[in-house]
Formats: C-alpha cells, structure tokens, sequence
C-alpha cells in the first residue's frame, strides 16, 4: 500500500530522545517500563558474564586453512556458522537473564491468578494445548503463529501433514487453555513444556499495518473508517466510509490512542498477550531464528522425526530492513517516539534494539 504523500513528506527536525521515565509518565496504560540504562547494563553484564562462565569464545576453534583438505571457502563458512551460532547463544542467554531480573520486580504478576481478570482472559485465549506431547504454546499473531497451528494440528492428527493446501482456521481442531478448568489449567502449566516466540516489535507492528490494512477487506472496513475519521484532516465522506487508504501513520496515531490491555491482538504488545512473568516459559523463540528454534522446539516436545517446521509460503512478503527504514522514516519521528513507551516493555523483556529514525539516519 503507498504512503500518502503528505506524511512521506512530515519529516521534522533531529528530536533529542527523552529520558525513558519521563516517556514512561505519558504513556497510558503502561507499568512496569525499565530504564533503557538499566537494561543496557543487564545486557553488557549479562553478556560478559556468560561468556566468562561458559568459555563461549575460547569454545569457538577457528580450522586450520590445511587441514583435512577442505576448501577455504568451506573452512571460512564453518567459521561463520560457529559464530553465529555463538552469537545466538549469547544473545538468547542475555534475554533469559533479562526476563528473570525484570520477572522479579514486585509490581510483576508472579502466576497468572494474580492477573486482572481482562489480562488472564487475553493470555488463556492465547495459549493452545497439545496433550499428546504435554507442551503448552503461546501464540502472538504475526509471528508465524499460522504454521504453528498448523504444526498443532499435524501433531494431533487433524492435518495430514505441514503442507496442507487450504485456508487457515484459527479455531477448529485446536485447544484452548482458557477451555479448561482452574485445576486442569494449574496442572498443565506446572507440568507441560512451555513456550513462545517473539519478533523484533516494529517488524511486526508494520507486518500487521501492511497485511490487515494492505490486505484483509474486513480489517480496512472495521477500523478504516474510524481511524479515518479522526486522524485524516479534510476527509472526505468516500475515504471514510470505504477506509481502504489507511497510511501508517494514521495507524501509528491510532495505536497512541490504544489501551494496550485491549488492543487488537495482532498489534497488542507480545507481553500482554502472553505474560511471560506469569506463565514462566521453558523456551522463548525468535523468528528471526524461526527454522533453528523451531527445530529446537520440535525435538524438545518429542514430535516425530518425519515432522518438520513449515517452510515459508512463495507467495508471503517478508518485512525487510529497508521496508522498515522506509516506513518509519516516512511518519514524523515524534510519532515514532511517542509510540514506544506502549511496545518498551516487548523491546527491553525480549533483548530488542531501539529503532533509529534520527535525520541523519533516516537519510540513507
């Protein structure tokens, strides 16, 4: 969907990033927000003291340019495999680590009975059951949750296998968590594997703008007029009523207006669709290692071997980097700014950067 011009062209001077408390102050709805400062010492800290205690570098061996009669190409890819794989290591130590410092602030939820009853709904709603392999999953939209249902139903044996032609249904043969009873969610989430996986937070906030809005009809004629009519000056009563046109940053100033306990779920902050301090998962994936985590995932649960994670669709649109500079280069970087405070806690709990929309950035 193209941009209108008028907000590709709202581009405002360099705005100086403010303290993150006195953003977190005008932030509705949001608790809990950690300092930037704080979480940059955990991860530095937390990072060091890994690979001081497990030897993570001196770990990595780098191959002799002779030996075994390998390729130099093939010895410098194996290297880079190595650290890579290293890197990730490190960086999925450093948001475990995170997630349990945080997890123990006194103003976190430390079981989900401790919830609101509106939060404890959404995170029940949220979490699918698989018996057979005793393994609870999270799912947050727009994080490849699809193939993920689809993985449940293959597992439980509703779907004959992961390729499955056909329309995804996001209900049937599936179970719900928020199904059970007190006693029967209690013992599952004592006892069963857990898991979630998360995305880096822009990414999947314009994931969601450019399909529901780029996309799915029923999104554009639900919120599209709404949003239309309250963000867009001088509209005219065709714009509003078809809300086909949405820009994103009529979006992003939609999302200010949002009460993050109840927004649409496929721009909710993962942390409140899944609750990580209160259901205390066993495993947290990226999708930015979908296949690797995923693998891990699968073998962890004892799936069958013959079952394999999905691989993306040809005809799916990834958000690339340049996308993403794009889109947050074109909306004035207030907006950008004055939005985080609602997602902060998703980039702090789950090791993400800050996005750079300064001028001089925004240039290239």
């Amino acid at each position: 969907m193209a941009l209108r011009k008028e907000d590709a062209a709202k581009k405002g001077s360099v705005a100086r990033f403010r303290p993150l408390a006195h953003a977190a102050a005008r932030s509705r709805g949001s608790a809990a927000l950690p300092s930037v400062l704080t979480f940059a010492v955990i991860v530095a800290s937390g990072g060091l003291l890994l690979m001081i205690e497990k030897g993570m570098l001196s770990s990595v061996e780098t191959p002799s340019p002779r030996g075994n009669g390998r390729s130099l190409s093939y010895l410098q890819n194996a290297r880079d495999q190595a650290a890579v794989d290293v890197e990730a290591q490190i960086q999925r130590e450093i948001r475990n680590r995170t997630m349990k410092i945080m997890c123990k602030q006194k103003n976190m939820p430390q079981n989900i009975w401790s919830l609101s009853p509106l939060k404890r709904k959404t995170l029940l709603q949220h979490i699918l059951v698989n018996e057979e392999h005793r393994f609870l999953y999270c799912y947050v939209p727009k994080v490849a949750c699809s193939n993920w249902k689809r993985m449940l139903k293959v597992l439980s044996g509703a779907l004959e296998n992961v390729d499955a032609k056909g329309k995804m249904d996001h209900k049937a043969d599936l179970v719900f968590l928020g199904n059970m009873k007190p006693d029967e969610i209690r013992y599952r989430l004592r006892h069963y594997f857990k898991f979630m996986f998360v995305r880096e937070p822009m990414t999947r906030l314009l994931s969601a703008y450019r399909n529901k809005f780029g996309e799915i009809q029923e999104y554009q004629k639900k919120y599209g007029p709404e949003i239309i009519r309250r963000y867009r000056p001088g509209y005219t009563a065709a714009e509003a009523a078809a809300g086909a046109d949405v820009t994103f940053a009529e979006f992003v100033r939609y999302l200010l207006d949002e009460d993050p306990d109840r927004m649409n779920e496929h721009w909710m902050p993962m942390y409140n669709l899944c609750q990580p301090c209160a259901v205390q998962y066993d495993f947290v994936g990226t999708y930015e290692r979908l296949q690797e985590d995923a693998a891990y995932v699968l073998e962890k649960v004892g799936a069958p071997p013959h079952i394999r994670y999905p691989e993306r669709q040809s005809w799916y649109k990834p958000v690339t980097k340049e996308t993403l500079h794009y889109y947050l280069c074109s909306v004035p970087q207030k907006l950008v700014w004055d939005l985080l405070p609602k997602y902060i806690i998703d980039f702090s709990f789950f090791g993400y950067s800050l996005p750079n929309t300064t001028t001089e950035y925004c240039r290239h």
